[in-house]
């Protein structure tokens, strides 16, 4: 049943918000208008198919009453009574209560987990499938900490995703992802299963995290990295530890200003993920089987290399194509996960 009351809302807040932006507004007002009349717009192109083809069908019932125009309304009716169905499932889900971090950029964190050099090397590919994967997005990718290894691998990498509604799509990403394959530092050709974790977490603005002064603590340090990266002479290196709950960021660019801003965007995101996770931990045991609930100590995923398929644990889906996958062509993936998690919405609302 679609609720008519809310669709009347949603259209009534629309038009005051594309009214309020025609009269001039600027700065932080226009901003915020701006972001909430990009999110109401395709909710109301789907309010406004609906009711189109509701009238539609309404007048061709209407015209079969008349001889003249009836041959062309029993014509008509099939297929807009075949159509109505099809709309009214997009209403819905497009009505289906949003996240509001969804619509944000994304910080990315990767670490190895079990399985040590190997798992590292893992690490490193997925932080390469996803820069892929960025990159078809159109979304922008800044590397704000990159720990190597001597082999290449990943001990561990942060990275800033920008772009519009990044989060959305990422956010299934959370948890440990497992490998299955020969290492090639495996003389015997056996198979190695090793692991890596994957954090993904909605970027935070000024506005919604406070951090008093008095709650921090910096410190700068010499900048040091593997094969000779980011080596300098000067501390310009920062080190930002949140006293209340001891979560440490460091930044380590060659401008100490620049480190400032990057070490608190990421405490920022990180405090922000922690309230997040406070609130969700509140609310009913179900979200422990949401697709989106983000828990990081959760398996979520298998890609097995002998046999070329990856398979996602949370919705049982095996896809043949572990190449493509590797290479950033995570849609089919995301999409799948996305599609679950609305079902499990819709049924959540008797829909």
């Amino acid at each position: 049943m679609i609720p008519e009351d809310r669709l009347n809302e949603i259209s009534a807040r629309f038009e005051y918000l594309e009214a309020r932006m025609n009269e001039g507004v600027s700065g932080e007002e226009i901003a915020q208008l701006a972001r909430e009349y990009a999110e109401l717009k395709p909710v109301v192109a789907e309010i406004t198919t609906w009711r189109q083809v509701r009238d539609e069908i309404a007048e061709a019932e209407a015209m079969l009453d008349d001889p003249e125009m009836a041959p062309l309304a029993k014509e008509e009716l099939p297929g807009l009574r075949e159509r109505l169905p099809q709309i009214e499932d997009s209403l819905q889900i497009a009505l289906l209560p949003r996240d509001a971090a969804d619509a944000r950029p994304a910080m990315m964190e990767i670490r190895p987990g079990t399985g040590g050099e190997e798992a590292s090397l893992f690490a490193g590919d997925l932080l390469r499938m996803y820069q892929r994967f960025a990159e078809t997005q159109g979304w922008g990718w800044e590397v704000i900490e990159l720990q190597e290894t001597e082999l290449g691998g990943v001990k561990e990498a942060v990275v800033h995703v920008k772009g519009d509604g990044v989060f959305a799509r990422l956010k299934y990403e959370s948890g440990v992802h497992r490998v299955q394959r020969v290492p090639e530092t495996e003389s015997g050709g056996r198979i190695h299963t090793s692991a890596a974790t994957v954090a993904v977490l909605p970027e935070a603005e000024a506005v919604d995290i406070d951090i008093p002064a008095g709650d921090i603590r910096i410190d700068t340090m010499r900048a040091s990295g593997a094969g000779g990266q980011h080596v300098n002479t000067t501390d310009s290196a920062v080190r930002i530890t949140h006293l209340p709950t001891g979560v440490m960021v460091t930044s380590a660019e060659k401008s100490q200003h620049r480190n400032r801003e990057i070490a608190m965007q990421v405490l920022r995101t990180r405090l922000y993920d922690l309230e997040r996770q406070r609130v969700d931990g509140e609310r009913s045991a179900e979200r422990k089987s949401q697709v989106g609930s983000g828990d990081r100590s959760e398996r979520i995923r298998t890609y097995n290399f002998p046999q070329g398929r990856v398979t996602d644990h949370r919705i049982n889906l095996t896809l043949y194509s572990l190449d493509k996958v590797m290479q950033g062509d995570l849609a089919e993936l995301i999409d799948a996960l996305t599609a679950d998690e609305q079902s499990r919405k819709l049924a959540e609302m008797g829909a």
